[in-house]
């Protein structure tokens, strides 16, 4: 099982959010090359990339943070927020990424989510951001009536290989990820499944290792690196087991 640093920008700076509200964010650094390249000194394999501003907007911001972090990184970069046309999709490679996230679209857009799979197969995640058990799009602002299961099966049937589960009340709030949430995601699927929220500690990331066996491929962590409640490295090798 991966572990995979975020960073989340908005207006070019480091942030986390919590519960991804936009007026609860604490800035981590005005540098994010600086940052990437710490992470990958730290031994992360992928780095997961959020333009924020993006995920509210509809139209991506920070494209020259993303290529910035690209190039000091020098390991693969997972790249979301605001990814709603095939052209913007195309930016965001074109800058430096190697995966490119859809939310929102995947929900409102389903002839563009085809045409982007079609396109580009499985450098396509889809994002499946839940707010007790319901989907929430444009940035997290919005709660849909659309259960995570039922999108998630969706998805694998539309050709989609790797999905990225953030359930959003664990989300920056260092309380422990949402397992029993995960579990049922994963044993509806066939596909990768990717964790994001509320890891806080290496003991979380142990938590998390029963459910490789089902697909959990990776975990996605924030604040608790941020804060120095996670060291990386050793993060990495308790994934490893």
């Amino acid at each position: 099982m991966l572990v995979i640093p975020a960073i989340d920008l908005s207006e070019g700076q480091v942030v986390r959010l919590r519960r991804g509200e936009m007026a609860e964010k604490t800035i981590y650094s005005t540098d994010p090359a600086a940052v990437a390249r710490e992470w990958a000194r730290a031994g992360a394999e992928i780095i997961h990339v959020v333009d924020l501003d993006g995920a509210v907007s509809g139209v991506p911001r920070n494209r020259e943070a993303l290529r910035s972090i690209a190039d000091a990184a020098g390991v693969p970069i997972e790249f979301g927020g605001g990814l709603r046309t095939l052209d913007a999709m195309a930016a965001a490679f074109d800058a430096g990424a190697h995966w490119v996230v859809l939310g929102t679209v995947a929900l409102t857009d389903p002839e563009l989510l085809g045409a982007s799979v079609s396109r580009y197969a499985d450098r396509v995640i889809v994002a499946l951001d839940a707010r007790d058990g319901r989907i929430a799009v444009e940035g997290w602002t919005r709660t849909s009536d659309v259960d995570a299961v039922d999108l998630a099966r969706e998805m694998q049937s539309l050709g989609v290989q790797r999905l990225l589960c953030t359930d959003i009340a664990t989300d920056g709030m260092l309380s422990g990820p949402n397992i029993a949430g995960l579990r049922r995601i994963a044993e509806a699927v066939d596909i990768g499944v990717i964790a994001s929220g509320g890891v806080s500690c290496v003991e979380d990331i142990v938590a998390l290792r029963p459910l490789e066996a089902l697909g959990i491929m990776g975990v996605i962590t924030g604040r608790a690196l941020y804060e120095g409640r996670l060291d990386l490295r050793e993060a990495i090798a308790a994934a490893r087991g």
